[in-house]
């Protein structure tokens, strides 16, 4: 099991999000899967249904999500 990307706050978009497929996750538009939005704001971290990528905020962070 890979270890979970670590995220700041900055990383996330304005609703507290990521996309995966991902920069942080090393995938590149061939080899990835369909987008999927993940919250990662509500919970401090989520995980991909499609490759069970885990996305987390580093210790410390806080979301301040509209």
């Amino acid at each position: 099991m890979k270890p979970a990307i670590e995220l700041a706050a900055a990383d996330l978009n304005p609703q507290g999000g990521i996309f995966c497929p991902s920069k942080q996750a090393g995938m590149e538009l061939w080899n990835g899967h369909p987008r999927v939005f993940l919250d990662v704001g509500k919970h401090g971290q989520a995980k991909c249904p499609y490759c069970g990528t885990e996305y987390k905020l580093k210790a410390g962070e806080h979301v301040h999500a509209h």
